[in-house]
């Protein structure tokens, strides 16, 4: 039984360029964005990986990167399912703002306490803590029973939402999460043991 669970960040977002907070917000794709998740299922492709369902967050970015993948891979008819607990995290009253203006107006190390602390959520948003108590229980009701029962299973979502299940694959702590990044469109290949814990990972890097 393979129980295999692939992790992969969409790919590049207008808003992503320009350096604004994003969260709940719906930008798309850009043109590097489009060929970042096409590329991520060239990978796939080429480490003969299949699917039997997919699951996404409810906004563009991530759909369409899963979609992309997908049709890469030859399964665009793959069932997929969108549910708003794999969202990014929700950045609140700095969402749609210039990093570099966030910065000026409420100072550097304000909005980096918010950005990489675990437990400080910015005005009016979510924490990465909030964030994780949202994705978990979803997770653990909804995908890892299918991969547990040897579904072969893509999520396709964001830097936090899939933050939130590294730091539990990988056994990282409250201080080492905020730290970690996740590359846009770059899959993290996971086989768990009939216990759930991590038989190997692999993450597929850009050429």
């Amino acid at each position: 039984m393979e129980r295999l669970l692939v992790l992969a960040r969409h790919g590049q977002s207008e808003w992503n360029l320009q350096n604004l907070f994003t969260g709940w917000k719906d930008p798309g794709l850009t043109d590097l964005g489009v060929e970042e998740a096409r590329a991520a299922g060239r990978r796939l492709k080429a480490k003969g990986v299949r699917f039997d369902v997919a699951f996404t967050s409810a906004l563009t970015r991530a759909q369409r990167t899963c979609a992309l993948i997908l049709e890469e891979l030859g399964q665009s008819d793959l069932p997929t399912i969108a549910d708003a607990a794999l969202n990014e995290r929700d950045y609140g009253d700095l969402s749609g703002l210039n990093k570099d203006d966030a910065r000026a107006k409420w100072g550097e190390e304000q909005v980096h306490v918010w950005r990489r602390s675990y437990d400080v959520p910015p005005p009016g948003g979510e924490s990465l803590k909030d964030t994780v108590a949202r994705v978990l229980p979803y997770t653990m009701r909804e995908i890892l029973p299918r991969v547990m029962r040897g579904e072969r299973v893509l999520v396709a979502a964001h830097g936090n939402s899939l933050r939130a299940l590294v730091m539990v694959l990988d056994g990282l702590t409250t201080e080492t999460i905020p730290g970690l990044e996740l590359h846009t469109g770059v899959p993290l290949v996971y086989r768990l043991k009939d216990d759930t814990t991590v038989a190997t990972k692999e993450i597929l890097d850009r050429d």
